[in-house]
């Protein structure tokens, strides 16, 4: 049996790699120590540069053909089902964003004068400099995807979705293949960076202080949901999450929602959802409902803003709320789809560098199977809930 090491673990080696070699070449040599540190930061300006080009493709091969797909198929059924899988998805992440705002900044500041993102590139410059410009902006890819899915939808043109389908294969076969693997090799380089400027501490604790607000955050959510779910059903909440609890355990081990999805079926059912609609709605929530993702991603953000300094007032966060609400809807089914297909929001609308970004995915990568197994546990719920709204249907 072939032996392979899960993402999560990658990056975890990757990071503990970067920081022990961050501290360990300059006692060495200090002139190999700064090579070195600028052949990690060439790797890292060519993968972001590859990663950005690829962002808006990846915006319109997703969603696009997943507006068309919703726009058939059951009326009412599926519409009450986007409707509470994206109405789950915002409430989640108000809920991270006005506990991360409140919590976060007690115990985060910017530790100095630079940016954590501007003494990652201070330390390391490439070697070269290489273009790799987008065909369009994020917002123009959303809004063609928008105008090209609803349209597919009203025209029922199954040429033009069976095009897309293809290329959402395309992909996510670049996501999986290249993108995907090469990501520790490039949370490596910018660790490498923090670990020569010794911002790396700073770093390592919001890791710790994140990542515990994150699960307490999964449990909230899920209780809600539950809750909701329950009070619908004159079921306890409580019982209802124990008989989701093999759909989380699932979900951890195998960081997808669409491996989990047998589980998440038969649990769905013990919970009383009716067979019609846990059939219809377990598959659908697996690709549509993301509010654990939603969650980490909102905290994480947030996180990475404070030790940056930036804007988190609600006023300017909102807005991207409510896209990333949309974004989830379509990310690639793969471990770390989610955080991929939010590089080009994170970028846009809240200004992220290149090295936030990556902070941003190594932070959410360490929690990234639980919030998988929030999704999947949550889906039980909102079959729930669709199934009490859609009786008569």
């Amino acid at each position: 049996m072939k032996f392979k090491l899960g993402l999560i673990w990658r990056i975890l080696i990757a990071i503990v790699l970067a920081i022990g070699l961050g501290l360990l070449l300059p006692a060495i040599h200090e002139g190999f120590a700064h090579w070195f540190v600028r052949l990690a930061a060439t790797f890292n300006m060519l993968f972001g540069g590859f990663l950005n080009f690829i962002v808006p493709l990846i915006i319109i091969a997703f969603i696009a053909p997943s507006i068309a797909k919703l726009g058939k198929g059951s009326g009412k059924l599926l519409g009450l089902s986007a409707a509470f899988a994206y109405g789950s998805t915002i409430i989640a992440g108000l809920l991270a964003y006005f506990t991360a705002t409140a919590l976060l900044p007690n115990f985060i500041h910017q530790s100095t004068d630079t940016s954590v993102a501007e003494g990652a590139r201070a330390a390391g410059v490439a070697f070269f400099e290489m273009e790799m410009d987008p065909i369009m902006g994020v917002m123009s890819a959303l809004l063609i995807a928008f105008v090209l899915g609803i349209g597919m939808a009203s025209i029922n043109g199954k040429t033009m979705l069976s095009f897309f389908d293809e290329l959402n294969l395309i992909v996510e076969k670049v996501i999986s293949v290249i993108i995907i693997p090469l990501l520790p090799f490039h949370i490596f380089g910018i660790f490498l960076n923090m670990t020569y400027t010794g911002e790396v501490a700073n770093v390592l604790s919001v890791f710790v202080l994140v990542f515990v607000m994150i699960i307490l955050l999964h449990l909230v959510m899920l209780t809600l949901q539950y809750t909701t779910a329950g009070t619908l059903t004159g079921r306890n909440p409580f019982v209802l999450m124990k008989t989701m609890a093999p759909a989380y355990m699932t979900a951890i081990g195998t960081q997808s929602s669409a491996a989990t999805i047998p589980v998440t079926l038969r649990q769905s059912k013990e919970t009383g959802t009716s067979e019609r609609v846990a059939n219809f709605t377990v598959p659908l929530f697996a690709t549509i409902h993301l509010s654990g993702s939603t969650i980490t991603i909102v905290s994480c953000s947030i996180g990475v803003m404070l030790m940056n300094g930036m804007d988190i007032s609600f006023g300017s966060y909102l807005q991207f709320i409510f896209m990333l609400g949309v974004t989830m809807i379509a990310a690639p089914g793969v471990p770390g789809g989610a955080v991929v297909a939010a590089t080009g929001l994170l970028s846009t609308m809240l200004g992220f560098s290149d090295a936030m970004v990556a902070l941003m995915i190594a932070l959410y990568m360490a929690q990234d199977s639980f919030g998988t197994a929030t999704n999947v546990t949550g889906d039980g719920a909102l079959a729930m809930i669709v199934d009490r709204f859609t009786k008569k249907v």
